[in-house]
């Protein structure tokens, strides 16, 4: 998976919204307002930035190698995903539905 694809994948969200707030090599992406995405523009391997429910984060982070806590974010919420062949492209994707549904719909239990 590459930066395109997500980016592509992101936007084809209902009412999302890309900003650069943090500067230019951070892309943010927004529903509502709220973050449920930060996607790195100079991280090699690419790194990205995704809400997460509590319990599956942990869970995530003890499974693979490539999910940690998130980078300069809440830990308790949020996983920093390294994009790096450990996670297929349909794991990717889920992450990202995950965190646009708990943003999107705070409400809703992912």
């Amino acid at each position: 998976m590459d930066i395109e694809q997500i980016i592509q994948y992101t936007l084809s969200k209902k009412d999302v919204e890309e900003t650069l707030p943090f500067g230019p090599n951070t892309l943010v992406f927004k529903v509502k307002g709220k973050i449920f995405l930060l996607l790195s523009l100079d991280e090699k391997p690419l790194r990205l930035n995704v809400k997460c429910n509590p319990e599956y984060a942990i869970e995530l982070r003890e499974r693979y190698a490539s999910v940690i806590p998130g980078y300069h974010m809440n830990k308790k919420h949020w996983n920093t995903i390294i994009i790096n062949g450990e996670l297929s492209a349909k794991l990717i994707l889920s992450f990202i539905n995950d965190s646009y549904n708990l943003v999107n719909n705070p409400k809703k239990k992912v």
